[in-house]
């Protein structure tokens, strides 16, 4: 054939497939496949645009909690390379200076002075998030954009109580005085680091150098916030990293605020599993419709067969019709996808008060895939039965004959691209191939229980005493055991995605309200003496807080692992430098913190030298089960072993710790004592009497963290919500097409069945009944894979302690019963009033 040839004959088939398509399309035939497309479409590009834009308004929020998009580190301040470089790039800059320094107020003997936090910032401080103040320690506090004027500060109402002095005395700072204009209430940026704990004293950075306090050698923390637009903010960070620094550092979420992590990442986790069931759900709808679509073309190929049209013609026709549905649906899925999204945000303002940022563009791009391979991948093996149709069946009726190999490899190719796009979907490994192959496991253990389960129903079908009804129903799920078997399977795996996602949106929302609930800590006691701390814990019970736990808290460094000297020079990452170029916070206890998990190995030995790390520190480090380390406390060193490795809450707000020693370890080295406790709104003044009776006492406010934490809690949680109620409307949609695949079927059976003398109520109650029968089967099964799967999750994934819930299996049951009945009377209402008379004449 010459090359014009082809080319003729690719466009004639290319005219004649667009033929076929509006053929199909105007009776009906389509209809069906191309909902489900869309709504398959739609469902997933709509979770997608939504999470998308809750990501960017955590990465939003986030950046708020440390003042910027991207903080940079350091003991000097940062280089004018560094400048150009982030100028160039188009980011905002700002720079603040903090190190400790002494305060004092009054004159003579009346004077007083406390070592406190200084922080010098400049305007346009922070770049992200805002400062907020007060005009006195128990006055209301507001939102400001400004920082303080010349010759004034701003101060923790805890530093007033020390020095005995008030909003507008003075204040005395190195060679300067100033006046105390307004009480500082939050501090975005003001993490949990150690630097941290004294009293803040906020200054212009203008009038720093007025009092004498920046000299050679003070130790002063440098930071250089930036903000800007996010590819511009990744592009930066990556040339830092390409240009370090010796002593400098990049602060991001993970690094800088690791009791915001977990948080962040349980939210950004769960969305990414509901994209993936949307799109398992998805896959069933389009799988169904696309095997009606195959058996209501048996006939027609058939005549296409005897007019002399050849296999490969009619799978290049059925494939280029396939092609131009995968298409203009997965167009429209996306359009209504975001406008989907859109219309809800609206609706459920009230849910959702944050503003969001606007959507990128990858999540039209992965609804659009994923509806192209969802059709071509899984509705392409059943029209391989299309081509091997027999032209004798216009004469004779026979099943369409499959070459099975050529269909398994077709499900297979399938399966591994929706395997592939739901672990894009995932953005997380263990998340998508735990997903996929529970799902997976799931619908082959269905399938065989449910293959099973008609086996066994089979000899009922005989029973001749019980009602006509109940004995047509089973014949039904008997006679069509292929057919029930796929319904089965085809609804538990829906009911499963549903199950699933009630279930762990349950336990996501109760673990992170217990994470942050409204009583956690939010102060800190720390520099307690080991003589004052019964003293200490007793006045604390005394007010009423005896849930308060006293640990001791001991300055350690590490020097050696397994006997080799370890410095920053023996690590390339620049987390791992700084944490053994430091000393850490060590401490002693007989058992475990209840907010702590242990991940590896055991418990302490009380008697022995033997070491708990932090999981991460201990990765970070590369310390292991069984390594010897030594600490330099003091100028003592400490010998011990790694015995284990626990999972540290820390967003619990609660008192945690790298490292954790036997008592006989640390028992006789120089400490202090420390402890986390709650306190009401109605003991503001306690903190204040602690410091009178207790002068050393630093008290460490946590409320505004512990007020940030929660809400970006409620925002997630009012997100996952929302979401969740999505994918419930879209998974009940798209479980139609579940039962809509035997209709032609069933219109043959009740017309037969009508001419021999059934009645139509006969008939509806079998119908009723037959899909009783699968749904509730479907429902059960449904529950088991939910639970088994969310076991999982909470395992591998969310890190939950998951206890099984009860409720499921009553609602897989009546969940299954319902989407069954509701399903088979969206499509078969019509299938009783079809005549007998033509049903007899069509066959």
């Amino acid at each position: 054939m010459t090359p014009d040839a082809r080319s003729l004959s690719f466009f004639s088939s290319l005219l004649q497939a667009w033929r076929m398509t509006l053929r199909d399309w105007r009776s009906g035939e389509l209809r069906l496949l191309a909902l489900a497309l869309v709504i398959a479409v739609a469902s997933v590009s709509s979770v997608g645009f939504l999470a998308d834009r809750i990501r960017l308004a955590l990465e939003r929020d986030a950046a708020q909690l440390l003042g910027g998009d991207l903080v940079l580190g350091s003991d000097a301040p940062a280089s004018d390379a560094q400048r150009e470089a982030a100028s160039s790039r188009g980011l905002q800059l700002t720079d603040t200076l903090q190190f400790p320094s002494m305060a004092s107020a009054g004159e003579g003997d009346a004077q007083r002075s406390q070592l406190a936090a200084l922080k010098a910032v400049q305007p346009g401080y922070p770049l992200r998030g805002a400062l907020r103040v007060a005009d006195g320690p128990n006055a209301p506090d507001a939102a400001t954009s400004e920082i303080p004027e010349s010759g004034t500060v701003w101060v923790d109402p805890q530093l007033l109580t020390l020095l005995d002095v008030g909003v507008g005395g003075t204040l005395q700072l190195g060679d300067s005085a100033f006046r105390v204009a307004r009480v500082l209430t939050v501090e975005p940026d003001r993490g949990m680091n150690f630097i941290n704990v004294a009293p803040r004293v906020l200054m212009r950075a203008d009038d720093l150098e007025a009092t004498g306090l920046v000299t050679i050698g003070s130790r002063i923390s440098y930071r250089l916030l930036a903000a800007g637009p996010p590819a511009a903010v990744r592009d930066y960070a990556a040339w830092l990293e390409a240009h370090p620094q010796r002593g400098q550092h990049v602060e991001t979420l993970d690094s800088g605020r690791p009791e915001m992590r977990r948080t962040i990442d349980r939210a950004q986790q769960f969305l990414s599993l509901v994209a993936l069931l949307a799109a398992l759900i998805a896959a069933v709808a389009v799988a169904l419709a696309a095997r009606r679509f195959t058996l209501r073309h048996v006939d027609s190929v058939a005549v296409m067969r005897c007019l002399g049209t050849t296999q490969p013609m009619l799978a290049r026709l059925f494939c280029a019709e396939f092609l131009i549905i995968a298409l203009a649906a997965a167009l429209a899925g996306s359009a209504l996808g975001y406008a989907a999204h859109e219309g809800l945000i609206v609706l459920l303002g009230g849910l959702i008060t944050a503003d969001l940022p606007r959507a990128g563009a990858l999540p039209a791009v992965q609804g659009f895939l994923a509806g192209v391979w969802l059709l071509l991948g899984f509705a392409l093996p059943p029209l391989a039965q299309l081509r091997n149709v027999s032209p004798v069946r216009v004469l004779r009726r026979e099943t369409a004959g499959a070459a099975p190999a050529r269909t398994a490899l077709g499900y297979g190719v399938g399966a591994l691209g929706f395997a592939l796009l739901l672990l894009w979907f995932a953005r997380d490994l263990t998340l998508g191939l735990m997903v996929a192959g529970g799902f997976l496991a799931g619908f082959l253990l269905f399938a065989g229980v449910a293959w099973l389960g008609v086996r066994w129903l089979e000899p009922l079908r005989q029973w001749q005493r019980g009602p006509v009804a109940l004995r047509f129903a089973l014949a039904g799920v008997v006679r069509r055991r292929g057919a029930t078997v796929a319904q089965v399977c085809a609804l538990a795996v829906g009911l499963m995605a549903l199950l699933l996602l009630a279930v762990t949106r349950g336990d996501l929302v109760d673990g992170w309200r217990q994470a942050a609930p409204p009583d956690a800590p939010n102060r800190f006691l720390i520099n307690i003496q080991p003589d004052q701390r019964d003293a200490v814990a007793q006045r604390l019970r005394a007010a009423g807080i005896g849930q308060a736990a006293l640990y001791p808290m001991v300055r350690g460094r590490l020097i050696e692992i397994n006997g080799r000297a370890v410095g920053p020079d023996d690590y390339e990452e620049d987390r791992a430098k700084r944490l053994v170029d430091r000393e850490f916070n060590l401490s002693y206890m007989d058992a475990m913190p209840g907010h702590n998990r242990s991940v590896s190995g055991r418990w302490l030995d009380p008697a022995a030298h033997e070491v708990s790390m932090e999981e991460g520190i201990a990765k970070t480090l590369g310390v292991k089960l069984g390594d010897a380390l030594r600490f330099d406390i003091a100028g003592n060193t400490v010998d011990v072993k790694v015995a284990g490795t626990r999972a540290v809450d820390w967003d619990s707000m609660q008192v945690n710790f790298f490292a954790i020693m036997s008592p006989a370890a640390l028992r006789d080295m120089p400490q202090s004592w420390i402890t986390a406790l709650h306190l009401p709104a109605d003991q503001a003044a306690l903190p204040n009497a602690l410091v009178r009776e207790f002068p050393n006492l630093t008290i460490f406010d946590t409320s505004a963290i512990l007020r940030q934490v929660q809400g970006v809690l409620e925002q997630v949680v009012a997100a996952v919500q929302f979401l969740f109620l999505f994918t419930l409307a879209a998974g009940c949609l798209v479980l139609y097409a579940a039962l809509a695949s035997t209709r032609d079927e069933r219109v043959r059976e009740a017309g037969l069945l009508r001419a021999l003398g059934a009645t139509r109520r006969q008939l509806s109650v079998a119908q009723w009944l037959e899909l009783g029968v699968i749904g509730g089967a479907a429902g059960l099964l449904a529950a088991v894979g939910a639970s088994a799967i969310a076991w999982l999750l909470a395992r591998f994934v969310f890190n939950f302690a998951w206890t099984p819930a009860l409720w499921i299996w009553g609602a897989g049951l009546l969940a299954g019963v319902a989407c069954a009945w509701v399903g088979g009377w969206m499509g078969l209402r019509g299938v009783l009033r079809h005549p007998p008379l033509a049903t007899l004449r069509e066959g």
